[in-house]
Formats: C-alpha cells, sequence, structure tokens
C-alpha cells in the first residue's frame, strides 16, 4: 500500500491540514515563527515541507526572504528548489541565480522549473532548452517547456 509522505511534526501537519493559522490571529506571529524554525530542522521531511509551506503561506517580510535564502542553499535539492520557487514569487532577481545553478546541473526537480518560469529571464534559455527535451516525465516536460516560453518571451531579441 502507498504510504501518504507528510512530516513528522504534528504543527506542520496542523498547517497542512488547515487548523493552524499563519496569517490571522493571536498565533500567526508565534505559529510563523515556529515555521521558520522548522525549515532548519534536523528531519529532512520537516525541513522540506516546512520551507515548502513557508514559500506558499509565509507572506513577504524580510525574515521569511532571509530564511527562503538560507534554505535555498540547503543540501537536499527539494528543499532547494521548494525555496528557490518561494523566493522567485517574491523576487525572481534573487532566486535567480539559484535557479541558474540547478539547471547546470544532473538533475531538476518540477519547482525549480516551476522558479524558472517565474524568474523568465533569458540567461536560463540554453539549460531549459536540455531540460525542454522530451523525456519520460510529461509533468516536468510540460513544467520546462513553459519555463523556456516565459524566458523566450523575455528575450529582448525575440521581440524583434
Amino acid at each position: 500500500m502507498y504510504k501518504r509522505y507528510e512530516p513528522p511534526s504534528d504543527f506542520l501537519k496542523g498547517i497542512i491540514a488547515e487548523e493552524v493559522t499563519l496569517a490571522d490571529g493571536p498565533l500567526a506571529q508565534a505559529n510563523l515563527n515556529l515555521l521558520i524554525e522548522l525549515t532548519r530542522d534536523a528531519d529532512r521531511a520537516n525541513r522540506d515541507w516546512a520551507t515548502m509551506l513557508l514559500s506558499q503561506e509565509g507572506g513577504d517580510t524580510p525574515a521569511v526572504r532571509a530564511v527562503l535564502l538560507v534554505a535555498a542553499r540547503d543540501e537536499d535539492a527539494v528543499i532547494r528548489a521548494e525555496a528557490a520557487l518561494g523566493l522567485a514569487s517574491r523576487d525572481p532577481g534573487l532566486a535567480l541565480p539559484f535557479v541558474q545553478e540547478a539547471l547546470r546541473g544532473n538533475t531538476i526537480t518540477p519547482p525549480m522549473l516551476e522558479a524558472a518560469a517565474l524568474c523568465a529571464h533569458p540567461s536560463l534559455i540554453e539549460d531549459l532548452r536540455v531540460w525542454a527535451e522530451p523525456s519520460d516525465n510529461a509533468f516536468a516536460d510540460k513544467l520546462a517547456a513553459d519555463a523556456l516560453a516565459a524566458c523566450l518571451r523575455a528575450e529582448p531579441r525575440a521581440n524583434l
């Protein structure tokens, strides 16, 4: 039987189940602080989920950006990608160096391809052409093609 991937942290499970709020109420800031703390947890699953949730729901503050910048250097590629996606949604220029580095690697994750689309920078075009080649992963192929199209639209020569 398939086991659902979830964090061991009950707090993170509460956010996922929408039982814990990060936006409203007297505990929102304390909850956000705990979420930020969990992006540095020793448990990889907790770090992964905390980074993804912070990227999606953490708002846009200097503290959130700082934590995402740290997470974008995590040892785990999926966590780095989730952080880069969060950065790209807030400030594509901050995410761009992380996306450039990831696209030059041997493997790529869907969130990093999503971040590339949000960055939409011409410097990503050549590396994205490689990832946009057909593979056995239609979902990743579509994300790569969408990112490539976004970058091509942003390239000045494409508008001539």
